[in-house]
């Protein structure tokens, strides 16, 4: 595999030298910027209804936007984007009015019809009637967990939408922020070949709009003039795929790139020992969790479970693989849930003796148990898999290794699953952000037959559904202790980190989760 990935990066550099040379007009003095990525998109498409990723998370915000936007730099709150304003007449229906003179980057103006079209059939349901445009099955089932109680979007003017769903939801704003939730042009996706023509290169309202896209190369942007935002301060920005840490780095120290993704902790240190560059960021609201597929015969078995979960030295792992950087987070929680935040909560003790209690309760007898995984997808992940088949070895669990190259070999029931790497992500500040739609009954975990528990279910639809918000709380305080305890749908590892290297005269600043930012506001030189 790292021969593959080698020549991949040997591959990928002459893209940057191509792409150099200026395309728009000399006039222009803004920058041409060049970011290095470990991956641009797992999809191949830029539609966040296929591209539910982290990568995906930090390029589309910068082509595609949703109604109602997020404060990424800060503290993560809603805020005017799409939508100037927004009230609610009804528990649940949330009224937008929309921002006006908005352009697409084909020029049209945004309008209600567009917002419509964007959370209509043919975009994102499927029913729709345009021919050839039928989104695919997956996009389909991204769309009703991101919004499982939709009922219908209402154009009352111009300038005026209704987001009506079927049942009560107090977390309709937030949702209404997602990367779901962005705005494309009628007219754009109906003179697209397809559905996947369309996502290929959608026709959004961001600053900067799609000019190139080759998957597993290299995504160019170009600035959106008519930008509503303002006069975008970058004239090319240019994503380009280099799964190696050591080739991105190499890649910004020669000046090649002026950013460089995704970062290990113990190479802060090299990069910054160059006066001219800086490493930004940290931890962010995206956690490391290992699944368990429950049809996995010895999986099957709630106690050998917990027994993993008691055998995975969580400190150790942040202490020596992220410097101390980050931290092992009380659950699949975020303090930012505010009021639904369960106070107390903790992940599995470190205990190898309760860990071979469990064991010998289960009659397990060192059958062995396959755990796949990327290398590096995300940050350490290779070692950090390394450092726990040591401790689960301690006890006698026969887990095994098995790399894969992409994540359709993670999910794929061709063989026999049993443990994989994921991570979870909170984009606004609810349980409901990350857990019902990956766990609950329309949640992929529980679509594919990874794992259900009815009670779990039951309650994820409650948490979606209620306006008592101390039985929300109390929900979702029970949902923890069925999949982080009882019957483990997963185990929290660590809080993810997300580090950029990049260079120290350039005024950007990192954001709370993996979205890059290249506007207006958060730009300086």
């Amino acid at each position: 595999m790292a021969a593959r990935i080698g020549r991949r990066t040997t591959l990928a550099l002459p893209a940057a030298a191509m792409l150099a040379a200026p395309a728009l007009g000399q006039s222009d003095q803004r920058p041409s910027v060049t970011v290095a990525v470990q991956k641009i998109s797992n999809s191949n498409l830029l539609e966040m209804l296929r591209e539910q990723s982290n990568v995906g998370t930090r390029i589309f915000f910068n082509y595609a936007e949703p109604l109602i936007g997020t404060d990424w730099t800060g503290d993560m709150s809603i805020r005017p984007g799409l939508a100037t304003s927004w009230r609610r007449p009804s528990e649940n229906v949330v009224e937008m009015t929309l921002r006006q003179g908005v352009r697409f980057h084909n020029g049209d103006e945004m309008t209600a019809e567009d917002v419509a079209f964007s959370f209509g059939p043919d975009r994102m349901f499927g029913g729709g009637s345009m021919a050839g445009h039928e989104p695919p099955r997956d996009a389909i089932a991204i769309a009703r967990r991101s919004f499982p109680g939709f009922e219908r979007m209402e154009i009352v003017d111009r300038h005026t939408v209704r987001f009506i769903n079927k049942v009560p939801d107090v977390t309709l704003e937030g949702r209404l922020s997602r990367t779901t939730a962005i705005i494309g042009s009628q007219r754009g996706f109906a003179e697209a070949a397809s559905w996947t023509d369309w996502a290929r290169k959608p026709i959004g309202t961001g600053p900067y709009r799609v000019a190139e896209f080759r998957p597993d190369q290299v995504l160019v942007l170009e600035a959106h003039d008519d930008y509503w935002g303002g006069r975008p301060p970058i004239r090319r920005l240019r994503f380009l795929e280099v799964p190696e840490v050591s080739g991105r780095i190499n890649m910004l120290l020669s000046g090649e790139a002026d950013f460089a993704c995704d970062i290990p902790p113990d190479q802060i240190a090299t990069v910054e020992s160059n006066a001219r560059y800086e490493v930004v960021g940290g931890p962010i609201l995206n956690t490391r969790v290992l699944t368990f597929d429950k049809s996995h015969p010895v999986l099957a078995n709630p106690l050998v479970r917990r027994a993993i979960t008691h055998s995975i030295d969580r400190q150790a792992i942040v202490d020596a693989l992220f410097s101390g950087k980050t931290r092992v987070p009380p659950g699949l929680q975020f303090e930012f849930f505010g009021e639904t935040f369960a106070e107390g909560w903790s992940v599995p003790k470190f205990d190898l003796a309760e860990a071979r209690r469990l064991l010998r309760e289960a009659n397990y007898k060192g059958e062995p148990i396959p755990y796949r995984l990327l290398n590096n997808y995300y940050t350490n992940q290779t070692p950090t898999a390394q450092v726990m088949v040591e401790g689960w070895r301690a006890v006698g669990l026969n887990i095994q290794i098995e790399m894969r190259e992409n994540w359709s070999q993670i999910t794929s029931r061709e063989t026999q699953r049993g443990i994989r790497d994921w991570s979870q992500g909170a984009s606004f500040g609810d349980p409901v952000a990350q857990t019902p739609p990956n766990f609950g009954r329309q949640g992929s975990a529980w679509i594919s037959n990874e794992w259900r528990n009815e009670e779990f279910g039951d309650l994820s639809e409650l948490l979606e559904t209620s306006t008592d918000r101390p039985a929300r709380k109390a929900a979702w305080r029970r949902m923890l202790e069925i999949a982080e305890r009882e019957d483990p749908a997963w185990t929290v590892l660590h809080q993810n980190t997300n580090f950029t290297a990049k260079r120290r005269d350039l005024g950007w600043k990192s954001s709370q989760t993996f979205v890059m930012d290249f506007r207006n506001d958060n730009w300086g030189v």
